[in-house]
């Protein structure tokens, strides 16, 4: 195996983001590459095989590129970059900088960070109803939120209504105090809090006073028909058939449905079908409705929910194959 070298220039004032603390980025690159990186006046030289020294170049070029437009290299970003090399799917990374959707009340740009979130956004565009399937951290609500936001400013909608079951994560909370939005706010602030971070919470609090916003438990969609809404059902995992049909049905001209669920957590009693798992087999071949699956490559979180994700992902196949076997 022949060993090259490859030369790139990195401008001075990027070398510390892209290099990363301690050169943890770049420690990454060269421990998943095997190449070895040596940074001297304004140059970095990649030392090793052929194919290796291509891809870690390819790696770097990105993130230099995404360093000069003024974003700060993470640790996802890397990690993605390298795994995207694998599949020689060159300039991905920057192709994702490019799909801004809006930006937060702090000015933080919201976009797509993987092929699979930039698949869901246009599905989204696109299509009446999109169920987005996948694990924790693979951005499907936030991202729906942000479209939806966008969707509002945009004159789009009139309304934007979030809901979501309130079932307890498999504990008994008991009686909660106060009044009917006091006991059901608990189940609801994941919505909030992607709320307020990304429209501010004074404007969230006044588009919710005159009715623009609107976050309910699903039990409050019966009866009602939902015209020129954007409409996000969190957590399907935990509804029922009937509460899915009762949902998917009260959609009426000019909405925008998002259906978001983690099939492998839910909190629904042992025996209980999950009305999300019998929605993706009666629907699939309806159209205008788009299904998104996100997988643990999706995961934008810290790096550890990736591995976590993947860890219960090994465990349940492994779990399903030995059941296989004995029947």
């Amino acid at each position: 195996m022949s060993v090259i070298e490859n030369i790139i220039d990195i401008p001075a004032e990027h070398e510390k983001n892209v290099f990363g603390q301690f050169d943890m980025n770049i420690k990454k690159i060269e421990r998943t590459l095997h190449v070895t990186i040596i940074s001297r006046d304004g140059e970095l030289k990649i030392i090793g095989a052929q194919v290796a020294t291509r891809r870690a170049k390819n790696v770097l070029n990105q993130l230099i590129e995404l360093a000069k437009r003024g974003n700060e290299i993470s640790e996802q970003n890397v990690d993605y970059a390298l795994s995207l090399s694998f599949d020689d799917n060159e300039g991905a990374l920057i192709d994702l900088d490019d799909s801004i959707i809006c930006r937060t009340v702090m000015g933080k740009p919201i976009k797509p960070k993987t092929l699979g979130q930039k698949g869901y956004v246009d599905l989204i565009k696109n299509k009446m109803i999109v169920f987005g399937i996948g694990p924790a951290g693979t951005g499907k609500t936030y991202l729906a939120m942000a479209m939806a936001i966008t969707a509002l400013k945009n004159n789009e909608v009139n309304k934007i209504i979030l809901t979501r079951p309130a079932i307890e994560a498999g504990e008994n909370l008991g009686f909660l105090p106060g009044d009917l939005q006091s006991k059901v706010d608990p189940y609801l602030r994941p919505l909030y809090d992607a709320l307020y971070q990304i429209m501010g919470a004074e404007s969230f609090i006044s588009n919710s006073e005159k009715g623009i916003i609107e976050v309910a438990p699903l039990a409050y969609m019966r009866g009602r028909t939902l015209d020129n809404a954007f409409i996000i059902l969190d957590e399907a995992q935990n509804t029922t058939p009937a509460q899915m049909k009762m949902f998917l049905t009260r959609i009426g001209f000019g909405s925008k449905v998002i259906v978001t669920g983690d099939r492998t957590q839910k909190d629904l009693p042992r025996d209980a079908v999950s009305g999300l798992d019998i929605a993706l087999k009666v629907l699939k071949k309806v159209d205008d409705i788009g299904f998104a699956f996100l997988d643990n490559n999706d995961v934008v979180r810290h790096p550890l929910v990736q591995k976590i994700v993947k860890a219960y992902e090994d465990y349940e196949n492994k779990k399903t194959k030995k059941n296989d076997i004995r029947k």
